[in-house]
C-alpha cells in the first residue's frame, strides 16, 4: 500500500504547528545523516553489571521452564510462526525476506525504503518482526534456565549475523522508533540470561560491532522521537528501550543524557498514554498489554541500575494493572476493543502462557493484588526475573500514598468502559468512550455503542478483532468499520471517518448517561454518541441477574433512515436462525451450553459468514489470523425521532 497525495495532506490536517515544525527537522536531519555517519565512540573497560540477583533462576516454576524449553527447541530445529505464516527457514534466517509473499526488502539508505509499499517491500510486519529478536530472549532464557550451551551459541551467531547484515541507517530494520527500542530491550536481556556463559562479554562489550550497533540504535531513538499526534504506544518503546540499554549498556560518553532524556520521555507518556482510571488511551487493549510490559521492563532496568525513578512511573502502572484485573473476564481475557498486532515489550515465555494472567501475576509481585483480584493459577517464566529486579512498590520511598479501589471497578468513565457482570459467569462489555487517542486516533475502530458478550470466556457476540494492517485495504478497513461490530449502522457508513489506515479524520463524539453497575438485579447502561450527522444513535443496555437475560435497545433520533444492526457471533458459536430468533449453541469443558437471541422484529434479518466480496462473517483470534464466523445482520428503515426503538434479548437463563 502506497500512500496518496491525498492521504499526506489528510495527515497533515490532524497535525499542529509544533508537531510540523519537529517533522521538518526530523527531515533535514534526515537527509543529513545520508552522508554523515559518525563512528562510535571507542569503549574500554565495559562490563555488564546489571545481572539477575543471585537465586533469581531457581525460582522460575517447573513447568514454566518445561514450557520454555520446548519452544527454544522449536526454534533451534527452525520452526516459529508469526502472524499465521509459518516458517522453518530460523536456523539460517534471510533478515530481509517476508516469508508471506516472498518478496526482500530493497537495499538503501533506511528512510528512502519505501516500507509501506508491499509490492516493493513485501509485508513489512513479517520483515520486522524476526528482527524484535523476541526468539533469541527466549532462547537466552532458555540456556539460563538449562546451562545448555546450544541455545547461547545459536543466540550468537543469530545477532552476528543480524549485524553484519544491517549496518546502521542501511536497510529496512533501521526506519522505525518501536522496532528499535524493542530490540535494545530484547539485546538487554539477552546480555543479561546469557551472564554465566563464557562467551557473553565477547558478543557484547568486548565486540566493537555490537557496541556500534548499540550506539547508533540509542543515537537514532535520540534523533526521532515519535511526535505529537503519533505519540502513542511508539513513543513508550522507543522511551523503554532507550532507558534500558542506557542503564544496563551505559558505557557510552552520552549514556547518561540518553538515560535521563529517556526517562523523562517514559514519565510524560506514559502518563499521557494512560487514563487516570488507569486503562490505555487508545482504547485498544493489546496495546495497553504492550505498554504495561514496556513500562515494567524499563521500572526493572532503573531499578537494576540504582537510577531513582518518579513516583509518577510506578503510579502509572500501579493503576494500569489495576484496571486490567478490574476488566477481565472468568477466564482472565480482557476486552477485545480496538486494534491488536500481537506486540509484546519482553518475551521470555513457552507458547502455552497466559500473556494477561502474567501481568497479573508480576503486579501481584510488584504492587500487591488486592482482594477483589481474580485469582491467577498458571505460571510464567517472566515474573520471577522482573520481580527479581524491580523494587516492590511497598518498598519504595518515594512513592505517594494511593488509594486504591476497595471493590472492582466496572465502571471506568474517562474511558467509557463499562463492564456488567451477571451470574453464570456473564460478562458484557459496553463502548461508550472516545474515538481514540490523539488526533489520527491510530488504532481506533468505529465501534462507538458497541457490545461484547461472553458466557464463562467463551465469546457469544464477538469483536471481532484486527487481522491486518497494511497491504489488505478492504480487509483493514471492514475489522474496524461499524458493520464490523455488534452495533448499529446508518445509511451504510461508518459513525468515524477514516482518512488512511491509521488515521481518522472525523471522531464521533460519545457520552454514557447511565452506569448503573451495582449488581443489585439489574445492571444498567446507556448512551449515545453523534457520528452520524443529523441523527443521535442511543443504545440502553440491561442485565437482569435473576432471569440470566441482556436486553439492549437502540433508538435514532432524527429523519428516517436506512439502518443495519449487526451482532457477531464468536467462532465456537453455532446459530440456528428462524425469523428474528436464533437459537445458539456451543461447547465449554465438554458440555453443552445454549442462549436464545430474539432479534428486532422491524428489521429483516439474515445470517452471513465467510464472504469476502465485501468482506461479513469473520473473526480474528490474532494479527494475520482469521476465520469464517456468523454474523447476524438486520436491514430495515429507523423510525422518525426514535419511537418505537429496536429491541435485542439475549438470554442464557435456558
Amino acid at each position: 500500500m502506497t500512500m496518496s497525495a491525498g492521504w499526506y495532506l489528510r495527515r497533515l490536517s490532524r497535525m499542529g504547528p509544533r508537531e510540523i515544525a519537529g517533522r521538518a527537522g526530523d527531515a533535514v536531519r534526515r537527509r543529513r545523516w545520508r552522508s554523515a555517519r559518525p563512528d562510535c565512540p571507542s569503549v574500554t573497560g565495559a562490563r555488564f553489571t546489571a545481572v539477575l540477583p543471585a537465586g533469581t533462576i531457581a525460582a522460575v516454576p517447573p513447568d514454566a521452564a518445561k514450557r520454555l524449553v520446548a519452544e527454544a527447541d522449536r526454534l533451534m530445529y527452525g520452526h516459529v510462526e508469526y502472524f499465521g505464516v509459518v516458517r522453518d527457514d530460523l536456523t539460517d534466517p534471510d533478515w530481509w525476506c517476508d516469508p508471506k509473499t516472498g518478496r526482500r526488502a530493497p537495499w538503501g539508505y533506511a528512510f528512502d525504503v519505501p516500507y509501506r509499499n508491499e509490492d516493493a517491500v513485501g509485508d513489512i510486519k513479517q520483515i520486522w518482526e524476526l528482527s524484535r529478536h523476541q526468539y533469541l530472549t527466549v532462547l537466552a532464557a532458555a540456556y539460563a534456565v538449562t546451562g545448555n550451551e546450544r541455545y547461547a551459541e545459536r543466540v550468537a551467531e543469530h545477532l552476528r549475523s543480524w549485524w553484519t547484515a544491517n549496518p546502521p541507517l542501511r536497510g529496512v530494520h533501521w526506519i522505525s522508533g518501536i522496532e528499535l527500542g524493542i530490540r535494545l530491550l530484547s539485546w538487554v536481556w539477552i546480555r543479561r540470561l546469557l551472564d554465566d556463559w563464557p562467551g557473553a562479554a565477547g558478543l557484547f562489550e568486548d565486540n566493537p560491532v555490537a557496541l556500534n550497533q548499540i550506539w547508533h540504535h540509542q543515537r537514532w531513538l535520540a534523533a526521532f522521537p515519535s511526535r505529537g499526534s503519533s505519540a502513542n504506544n511508539h513513543v513508550i518503546a522507543e522511551a523503554a528501550g532507550q532507558l534500558a540499554a542506557a542503564c544496563a549498556f551505559g558505557w557510552f560518553p552520552t549514556s547518561g543524557r540518553w538515560r535521563a532524556d529517556a526517562l523523562r520521555s517514559l514519565e510524560r507518556h506514559l502518563r499521557s498514554n494512560t487514563f487516570a482510571s488507569g486503562l490505555n488511551r487508545e482504547l485498544a487493549t493489546e496495546y495497553h498489554g504492550l505498554v504495561l510490559e514496556l513500562g515494567l521492563a524499563a521500572v526493572a532496568e532503573a531499578d537494576a541500575a540504582g537510577v531513582p525513578v518518579p513516583a509518577s512511573v510506578r503510579l502509572v502502572l500501579l493503576r494500569m494493572t489495576d484496571a486490567l484485573a478490574a476488566v477481565v473476564d472468568s477466564r482472565l481475557r480482557p476486552p477485545r476493543q480496538g486494534d491488536a498486532d500481537d506486540g509484546h515489550g519482553l518475551v521470555v515465555d513457552g507458547a502455552g502462557t497466559d500473556r494477561w494472567a502474567s501481568l497479573l501475576a508480576t503486579g501481584d509481585a510488584v504492587f500487591g493484588g488486592l482482594d477483589w483480584w481474580p485469582g491467577v493459577t498458571g505460571t510464567d517464566v517472566r515474573t520471577p526475573l522482573l520481580a527479581a529486579l524491580i523494587r516492590p512498590y511497598s518498598k519504595e520511598g518515594t512513592a505517594p500514598a494511593v488509594s486504591r479501589p476497595a471493590q472492582r471497578p466496572a465502571h471506568f468513565a474517562d474511558a467509557g468502559l463499562t463492564v456488567l457482570r451477571g451470574p453464570g459467569e456473564i460478562w458484557c462489555r459496553c463502548d461508550g468512550g472516545p474515538h481514540g487517542f490523539l488526533s489520527i486516533a491510530a488504532h481506533g475502530h468505529a465501534d462507538a455503542l458497541s457490545v461484547e458478550v461472553r458466557h464463562d470466556g467463551v465469546d457469544v457476540l464477538a469483536d471481532p478483532g484486527t487481522y491486518c494492517y497494511h497491504g489488505q485495504p478492504a480487509w483493514r478497513q471492514y475489522f474496524r468499520s461499524t458493520l464490523g461490530h455488534n452495533t448499529l449502522q446508518l445509511d451504510g457508513g461508518d459513525q468515524s471517518v477514516s482518512g488512511g489506515p491509521f488515521l481518522w479524520t472525523r471522531h464521533a463524539r460519545t457520552r454514557v448517561l447511565t452506569a448503573d453497575t451495582s449488581g443489585e438485579g439489574v445492571a444498567r447502561w446507556c448512551a449515545e454518541h453523534d457520528g452520524y450527522r443529523g441523527s443521535v444513535h442511543r443504545r440502553r443496555v440491561e442485565l437482569t441477574a435473576a432471569s440470566q437475560e441482556l436486553k439492549v435497545v437502540d433508538e435514532v433520533r432524527g429523519p428516517r433512515r436506512a439502518v443495519r444492526l449487526a451482532f457477531h457471533l464468536g467462532p465456537e458459536i453455532a446459530a440456528d436462525l428462524v425469523g428474528n430468533r436464533a437459537v445458539l449453541t456451543w461447547i465449554r469443558d465438554g458440555e453443552g451450553r445454549s442462549a436464545v437471541l430474539d432479534l428486532p422484529a422491524q428489521l429483516s434479518w439474515r445470517a452471513h459468514r465467510g464472504e469476502t466480496d465485501p468482506p461479513l462473517g469473520w473473526y480474528s483470534a490474532g494479527f494475520g489470523r482469521k476465520e469464517p464466523t456468523t454474523t447476524l445482520i438486520g436491514t430495515g428503515t429507523s423510525p422518525a425521532d426514535g419511537a418505537d426503538g429496536f429491541t435485542t434479548v439475549l438470554g442464557f437463563g435456558g
